[in-house]
C-alpha cells in the first residue's frame, strides 16, 4: 500500500510541476493544486496506515495500546487543505482580475506590471 502512495504522490508532483511551467495561468493554478494534493498524500503516508484503529484509550489502561492511527498528521493534512482552497480562490481572484486588466493569461504577454496607456495620453506632453 505504501509503495502505490509513494507512486501516486511521485506522479502527482511530476504532473503538477509539469503544469507549473506551461504558460497558461489556469495551468500554474492546477500544478499547484496538485503538488499541495501530492505534499497531503506524503504527509498521510508519513503518519503510517493504520487501519481500523482509532487512538483511544480502552478502559482500564492508561496509555495507548500500538499500533494506532497517528492523529498529528490527519490534523496537519485537514490544515493545509483549508490552506489550499484559500490559496486557490485568491488566486482564481488574481488570475481573473488578471485576465480583466491585460485581457489575456498567457505569462510570457505579462512581462511588465504597469496597465496599458492609451494613446491619447501618449500625444499629450
Amino acid at each position: 500500500m505504501n509503495v502505490l502512495l509513494a507512486i501516486t504522490a511521485g506522479v502527482l508532483f511530476g504532473g503538477g510541476l509539469f503544469m507549473m511551467l506551461r504558460r497558461s495561468l489556469v495551468r500554474v493554478l492546477i500544478g499547484l493544486l496538485m503538488i499541495s494534493n501530492a505534499v497531503n498524500l506524503i504527509i498521510f503516508t508519513a503518519g503510517r496506515l493504520v487501519p481500523a484503529r482509532p487512538p483511544l484509550i480502552s478502559p482500564g489502561n492508561n496509555a495507548l495500546t500500538p499500533p494506532y492511527a497517528d492523529p498529528v498528521p490527519q490534523a496537519l493534512i485537514l490544515t493545509a487543505i483549508v490552506i489550499s482552497f484559500g490559496v486557490a480562490a485568491f488566486a482564481i481572484v488574481l488570475m481573473q482580475q488578471t485576465y480583466r486588466a491585460l485581457g489575456n493569461a498567457d505569462m510570457n504577454d505579462m512581462r511588465s506590471t504597469d496597465t496599458p496607456v492609451e494613446d491619447e495620453e501618449e500625444a499629450t506632453p
